[in-house]
């Protein structure tokens, strides 16, 4: 098997910024307190905040780059590259979703959100809003959607490490 082609080196420095991105907002998201009606957004959740707009900015782009910049040729089977395909997909829209619905419901709390803690940004729902507090609850469950599917890939890229002993790995690496 030939060594592949790599990723260039903007795609790796945004998928490798992204997957710190995503790791900090889990761990954010899963030691701050809960949200409730009177919540305030201080401490953990103004961290959230700024996490998540710096993590829709690098998925912006990161799409922008993918749509202008063809990836490295793969010799993946036809199969295997069709699911790699919808995979990847399936991340890059939850990961540009599931950042949008928490400001959405951010919006509906009346709590400003800002690019990084630094460039306002506009409310995507009105204060009080009964869709935005609903969305609120779909972006609970997406981003453990969003979860499983980082799960597949990390499991995907082990499996083709370990087990097919291939570098599709080496594709993305950073060195």
């Amino acid at each position: 098997m030939r060594t592949p082609a790599r990723y260039d080196a903007v795609a790796r420095f945004l998928h490798w910024l992204i997957v710190a991105l995503v790791v900090a907002q889990y761990a954010i998201g899963w030691t701050m307190p809960d949200v409730h009606r009177d919540t305030q957004p201080i401490g953990l959740i103004a961290a959230h905040l700024i996490v998540g707009t710096a993590l829709l900015a690098a998925m912006a782009c990161r799409v922008l780059w993918r749509a202008t910049h063809r990836p490295p040729e793969s010799d993946l089977p036809p199969a295997m590259r069709a699911l790699s395909g919808v995979t990847h997909f399936a991340i890059y829209a939850l990961l540009i979703a599931v950042p949008l619905l928490g400001w959405i419901n951010a919006s509906s709390r009346a709590w400003a959100v800002t690019l990084v803690g630094v460039v306002p940004l506009p409310a995507l729902s009105a204060a009080g809003s009964g869709f935005g507090h609903a969305m609120g609850d779909v972006h609970g469950i997406l981003a453990w959607v969003l979860f499983a599917g980082i799960c597949l890939h990390v499991a995907a890229a082990l499996a083709h490490r370990f087990v097919l002993r291939d570098q599709v790995v080496q594709r993305m690496m950073p060195w």
